[in-house]
């Protein structure tokens, strides 16, 4: 019986698939219908949120949750409420913030971070790269379990796909020595616009997956990469395309469409997954930024009867941002006179809009939460 160094059995496991990317695809009528389905639920989601009165406010709760699920699927496991809190206390600059939190939220949050420095590396012209991933997984691992596991440095050693509990190895992905071969191959890939790019997005996040290029950290980088991908070449207006909740509900048909790709060169079988995967999401994800916008416009009229201010919208702005905050981010950073934004507070929970999490404390100023928005966003 073969083993691994750490005693993982190799017997059965399937290999890289060495000199077969990019694929030569000869059934492209299975691919056609597919194509239009999942590229018309895009353009339905895009088109809703260039609509929306400011898109990128109203969806950064589901950025977050995006950051929960993802990281769930790779064991790290936490809480929207409880990565939200964290982010509450670090913009509040409340010292030591870390030790009061668990390690798994704090590097659920630096999913986010991670994701965000991507977005605006590329915002700001860089390509999607070597450099870039690297960085992005700097980031990802830069604290917690993930601080050990050499955050922004490819692997040099090989590492396996295993179930754990039954010690057995599933997939051995590419070896170190080829690994600098296989991403020049991706990257090239990657920007080869004669393939079409629903197309090149399913097989580029496959192939960063079966690379698996870092010794951790993979699944999370590689699912990052189909927002980037989608974005950058303009199929989306903005980089908010979350897919880690349809991935995570299909998990075990997921791992056994990429790991039948290398077995028997199943690469149809894996677009029409992934084209299927994206149109069931792109419908999730517009139903729940409808449900946000609805939200939205239903809370601006009770902000306005509640406040009865000039600065209604910029308070409805700031809890939709920030869903759970310290009172001392709210008085600065909402944009609000720091009178009118005490009393603005006061009202919203009498009004049962906000639920104190923790009251003021000495030098600490009270949390609460926009629960309206959370409860939609948690659902």
């Amino acid at each position: 019986m073969t083993k691994t160094p750490s005693g993982l059995e190799l017997n059965g496991a399937v290999d890289y698939h060495y000199e077969r990317f990019p694929p030569k695809i000869t059934d492209y009528q299975r691919l056609i219908k597919p194509i239009s389905a999942a590229a018309s639920a895009l353009a339905r989601y895009d088109q809703m949120l260039k609509g929306m009165h400011n898109s990128e406010i109203l969806l950064a709760p589901l950025r977050s949750q995006e950051a929960v699920v993802s990281s769930r699927m790779e064991g790290t496991i936490s809480t929207l409420d409880e990565v939200l809190r964290y982010e509450a206390d670090q913009e509040g600059d409340e010292e030591h913030a870390e030790q009061r939190y668990r390690s798994e939220a704090v590097e659920v949050h630096l999913y986010s971070r991670a994701m965000h420095v991507a977005q605006s590396s590329i915002k700001d012209g860089a390509p999607i790269s070597k450099w870039l991933l690297r960085s992005t997984h700097k980031m990802l691992l830069g604290f917690g379990r993930g601080a050990s596991m050499s955050p922004g440095e490819f692997k040099t050693e090989q590492n396996y796909l295993a179930d754990r509990i039954k010690r057995k190895v599933l997939f051995v992905p590419i070896s170190p020595e080829r690994l600098n071969d296989g991403l020049d191959s991706l990257f090239h890939f990657m920007e080869n616009e004669d393939w079409e790019i629903l197309i090149r997005t399913a097989l580029v996040h496959l192939e960063f997956e079966a690379i698996h290029p870092f010794k951790d950290g993979n699944g999370r980088i590689g699912r990052m990469l189909i927002p980037l991908m989608l974005w950058r070449s303009g199929v989306i207006s903005q980089p908010y395309f979350y897919m880690s909740g349809y991935l995570e509900q299909r998990r075990d048909e997921y791992v056994d469409r990429m790991r039948e790709v290398s077995a028997s060169d199943a690469w149809t079988d894996w677009i029409v997954f992934f084209l299927e995967a994206l149109e069931a999401q792109a419908n999730e994800n517009l139903k729940k930024a409808e449900e946000i916008r609805d939200l939205y416009e239903k809370m601006k009229e009770q902000f306005r009867e509640t406040l009865s201010s000039q600065w209604n919208i910029s308070a409805l702005d700031f809890v939709f941002t920030r869903p759970i905050f310290r009172n001392n981010v709210f008085t600065s950073k909402s944009g609000i006179p720091s009178a009118t934004a005490h009393r603005f507070v006061r009202s919203l929970v009498e009004a049962g809009l906000l639920r104190t999490l923790s009251p003021a404390s000495g030098r600490r100023p009270a949390m609460y939460s926009f629960e309206p928005l959370l409860a939609l966003v948690r659902s």
